[in-house]
């Protein structure tokens, strides 16, 4: 009998293969210290992880801010309670860090201390959440790149078929999954100076600012005095006390905007250079930090200049003219280069959903609440399954919306605070369980019961507020998401008791008397290679099938396991 290959030429490589290794580049040979070169030191973690949080003061101050209306007097009080809540937050996470080196984040908390179903609910939630995370900062980086360009350029349509920005934010994300497939560290590194040009660029307005003003500030302290005077007075002539805190409340919370990327660290471990708890906290720090001050920063200078909303631009473009505008030949390029620093920072943290969402995915696949390939790793290293998807549901999020980032950061916010909520009733319930072998236990559980009144309250409130403009829409996608989870752990299920039965017809059968005579091999005879998990009924079935599909033919056969060794380095798994 002829070879099975026999009569089917050597068509040499496909040309659909050789358009990959263009695209995504040559496989990563499997060299031992392969993960070294592929993880992250803190500054690069920082760059890659950190911008999400921080590119959220490009939305969260001015949400926030212009909730206030005409009660700026209470912006003080509001960039205060915006930085603390940022410092607790990631103070929180970094205990967090330190309870799961391995990293996981909202998803492996949940799962490991409230068990399977709440992680479930937190994984779902972390995942639509990175989705969102690509297009709100794109779409936002869209808003702040067209609010500097004319105004005929926002509305113009190509072809009469899409925007002309709803174009440019759909080609940055297909950049994005481009340069992701072919590995996180090149797409990082490739991110990093623009990180550093928002940095400065911001430093120089918020510094330039305040540093400009200050002999403006007692006055402008003096209308705080006296507007928060008028305002506590009891209606008509103020808000009284009630009103006012309603008014503070609701602009606390629908700020809540600010503190949506700080999850991203303790979800991205797996990336970082040993030691991965100092690294991961490290990077956490220069987050906290640099988002307190920037979002802090941006609500004083809006007051410091008495910044108003203006159509068809963002706060910080207002603020940036209201500095820089008046500047002899360089004012123009100043506010040029602050606001598309800021687009860029925002394409960066769209670069934070391709990092920690196909993560977050690979935990659950490995629990079977996805499909097992999302654990996979491609040959540049890359979990693209993962990247694929949030890439391809990040499009349709920005089509379904239209790149509205209002409406964007409804659905952002929820899943955002639902998650953070989870992780810190979670770390409240192990200090509580872990009490007799720490005696600080008051200390450390402290932290988190603050985080996670805070997190429940900006929960609650912006549900209340939104759930008929948007809120819904999230509520019922996580919900939906949660579902099908829950479908997919039940078809493995199914399929793992089939495999159990087939087992069971294995180890039913008669044993031989006495083993078979031996037999002389030929090495150089036809030879099967099976790839088997183990020594099971469906490794018997698949030799069985080989003997029928070629009877007589292959005369050796060779059963190969592969080993896993360390997989929990790559994709985020706890041992």
């Amino acid at each position: 009998m002829s070879s099975p290959a026999a009569g089917f030429p050597d068509l040499g490589e496909p040309w659909t293969a050789r358009m990959k290794r263009v695209l995504l580049g040559r496989k990563r040979e499997l060299q031992p210290n392969v993960f070294h070169k592929v993880s992250l030191i803190a500054l690069l973690a920082w760059v890659g992880l950190g911008a999400d949080g921080l590119s959220s003061s490009a939305y969260g101050p001015e949400e926030a801010f212009k909730t206030l209306g005409t009660h700026t007097y209470l912006a003080v009080g509001l960039a205060l309670a915006t930085a603390f809540t940022v410092l607790v937050i990631s103070y929180a996470y970094s205990r967090i860090i330190e309870q799961f080196p391995l990293g996981g984040g909202g998803y492996v908390v949940a799962s490991r201390l409230l068990g399977q179903k709440a992680g479930v609910v937190s994984g779902s939630a972390l995942v639509v959440d990175y989705v969102l995370t690509i297009s709100i900062s794109i779409a936002a980086a869209g808003d702040a790149i067209f609010s500097f360009l004319p105004p005929g350029w926002t509305s113009a349509v190509l072809l009469g078929v899409l925007p002309v920005k709803l174009l440019v934010e759909l080609a940055a994300i297909g950049f994005l999954i481009l340069l992701n497939l072919r590995g996180v560290k090149e797409s990082v590194i490739a991110l990093a100076p623009l990180f550093m040009v928002f940095l400065i660029s911001h430093a120089i307005l918020i510094g330039g600012v305040i540093i400009g003003r200050l002999g403006d500030i007692p006055a402008v302290f003096a209308e705080v005095h006296q507007g928060f005077a008028q305002g506590l007075q009891a209606p008509p002539i103020g808000l009284g006390v009630a009103g006012m805190m309603a008014v503070f409340v609701r602009a606390y919370a629908l700020g809540g905007g600010t503190y949506t990327g700080i999850e991203a660290v303790s979800n991205g471990l797996s990336i970082m250079r040993e030691p991965k708890v100092q690294t991961g906290k490290r990077t956490m720090a220069l987050m906290a930090v640099s988002l307190a001050v920037t979002a802090g920063g941006l609500i004083l200078a809006y007051l410091l200049v008495h910044a108003t909303p203006a159509p068809g631009r963002t706060m910080n473009a207002v603020l940036a003219n209201q500095f820089a505008g008046g500047w002899a030949g360089i004012g123009a390029l100043f506010v040029f280069v602050a606001l598309l620093s800021e687009a860029l920072l925002l394409i960066v943290a769209g670069q934070t959903g391709f990092i920690d969402g196909p993560r977050v995915m690979a935990n659950m696949a490995v629990d079977s609440y996805m499909p097992h390939r999302f654990s996979q790793l491609s040959d540049r290293l890359t979990m693209s399954y993962g990247v694929l998807l949030i890439g391809g549901a990040s499009l349709l999020a920005l089509v379904y919306t239209g790149g509205n980032v209002t409406h964007l950061v409804v659905l952002y916010s929820i899943n955002v605070f639902l998650t953070f909520s989870l992780s810190e009733l979670a770390m409240c319930r192990f200090w509580v369980r872990e009490r007799k072998k720490h005696p600080d236990w008051r200390k450390h559980i402290s932290v988190h019961l603050v985080g996670l009144t805070l997190c429940v309250f900006i929960l609650t409130v912006t549900v209340y507020e939104k759930f008929g403009e948007g809120g819904w829409v999230t509520l019922a996608l996580t919900g939906g998401l949660i579902a099908g989870c829950f479908l997919i752990r039940r078809h493995y299920r199914r399929v793992h008791d089939k495999l159990r039965r087939l087992d069971g017809i294995l180890t039913a059968l008669p044993a031989g008397v006495a083993p078979p005579p031996a037999q002389s091999h030929d090495p150089a005879a036809p030879t099967a290679v099976l790839l088997v998990g183990g020594y099971s009924g469906l490794g018997i079935h698949s030799l069985l099938a080989v003997q029928r599909l070629f009877p007589g033919y292959f005369k050796n056969f060779v059963f190969v396991s592969v080993g896993v060794i360390d997989s929990a380095s790559f994709v985020n798994v706890e041992a």
